[in-house]
């Protein structure tokens, strides 16, 4: 097939205004000039001073369960408010699923791929993502400790990392203090480093994902971090490898060999800061050949006939996304609410009927759906708009990756509405 026929095999309507969200975000690291310093103490403190100690999930947990789910306390309640800004003593106070909200919200979560931006081969780093726990990496006080997304502690260990070990010859300055955010790969018991955060008391947060990937490179090396472990360095560091994606780096981030499981690619845009919560400027994409779980999967680990979402029941009635703001996706009538004795912040079970998903001008207008009952009481946030529709794409007109090279090929100037494949109807 010519190059020129691979880039435009398929026309679809809009689905979603990613890329319009995309540019509002750049637009906004340039406007709001934040108090990263002070963020990031407060992140690191909160991290070493959580209270809540309960054990990590079960390893019998679906996939799709482990990315947000964890074991609820006896006493916690089983309904809490939204998520609130709160300094690090509020929030060492938090539990059940305040504290994971709190907690989730301090990582930069990217979104799901649902168009190709443009200048993919120029503005862009691909990386294959390592399948495994996705959590904080803390040192300070001559200790290190790993929590969770949802504030659980996984690790509390010696480490090569400023300030990460008692032997350290390093400042015990409260000011002197690391945090790395990582993926814990539990079959070589490694901590794949995926960004930095802040570096010796010094913040990254409005650095650009360029620099911080050239001394998250530089400085682990310099301070023995992925060498190999000992007394006092417990657990092996690693970096992922990181390239442009361009035609040789998108071919290498997919299929090139790495030392760890693949789950998809990540696509971080170099200009972007370290933006805390979901963000159009890290982008994950998957497909059967790298990543186990492309489709979800439910509590068995199977994949159910029809496509399920959960959605947050808000005061009105009407059913919300975790995004901020948030998308609709539906009501539900009072008399229903009563009957069932559901409550405004219950998360939802629903399951897509074959009347699906149907959106005007790249805006969702209907959705079929049958509810199925309330989700996992361990699960803190409703599902991302970029997800379900994700989801959906998968099950009915994928994105292929064949759409991502043509995207970046040779006679490929960035223009990606003549690459989009057709929605079922």
């Amino acid at each position: 097939m010519a190059p020129h026929d691979l880039r435009r095999p398929f026309k679809r309507p809009a689905i979603s205004d990613q890329q319009r969200r995309r540019d509002l975000s750049l637009l906004r690291q340039k406007q709001n000039r934040l108090d990263a310093q002070r963020r990031a103490r407060c992140l690191a403190s909160s991290v070493l001073s959580f209270q809540s100690e309960p054990k990590p999930p079960s390893q019998e947990q679906s996939h799709f369960e482990l990315e947000l789910e964890l074991e609820i306390e006896p006493d916690a309640e089983e309904h809490q408010g939204p998520a609130t800004t709160y300094d690090v003593r509020q929030a060492s106070k938090l539990r059940g699923t305040e504290a994971r909200r709190w907690f989730a919200k301090q990582l930069m979560l990217p979104e799901w791929m649902i168009d190709v931006p443009p200048n993919l081969n120029t503005d862009w780093y691909v990386f294959a993502r390592p399948a495994g726990k996705r959590c904080f990496v803390v040192s300070s006080n001559g200790t290190t400790v790993s929590r969770l997304r949802n504030g659980i502690l996984l690790h509390r260990f010696p480490s090569a990392l400023p300030n990460g070990a008692r032997i350290n010859n390093v400042s015990r300055s409260s000011q002197s203090y690391c945090i790395l955010d990582c993926i814990f790969h539990e079959p070589d018991q490694t901590y794949y480093v995926i960004d930095m955060v802040c570096w010796a008391g010094f913040s990254l947060y409005e650095c650009t994902a360029e620099f911080r990937f050239f001394w998250l490179n530089s400085k682990l090396v310099e301070v023995g971090v992925c060498d190999t472990p000992s007394t006092f360095h417990k657990y092996r560091f690693a970096t992922v490898p990181v390239y442009n994606c361009d035609q040789e780096g998108l071919q290498t981030a997919y299929i090139g060999p790495v030392p760890y499981i693949k789950d998809g690619l990540l696509f971080y845009n170099k200009h972007a800061h370290y933006e805390t919560g979901n963000t159009p400027l890290a982008l994950v994409w998957k497909d059967e050949n790298c990543s186990e779980y492309v489709i979800d999967t439910d509590s068995k680990g199977q994949v159910p006939n029809q496509q399920q979402l959960v959605l947050e029941l808000q005061d009105d009635g009407r059913l919300a996304t975790s995004d901020d703001p948030s998308v609709i996706f539906g009501w539900l009538n009072e008399d229903f609410i009563q009957k069932t004795g559901l409550h405004a912040g219950n998360l939802l079970r629903f399951a897509v009927n074959d009347g699906g998903l149907s959106f005007v001008d790249g805006k969702l207008e209907k959705a079929d759906l049958q509810y199925l009952g309330q989700s996992n009481r361990a699960r803190a946030f409703a599902d991302s708009y970029s997800k379900v529709m994700f989801q959906y794409i998968v099950r009915h007109s994928p994105l292929k990756i064949e759409h991502l090279f043509a995207s970046i090929g040779p006679l490929g100037d960035g223009d990606i509405a003549s690459h989009d494949v057709e929605m079922a109807a």
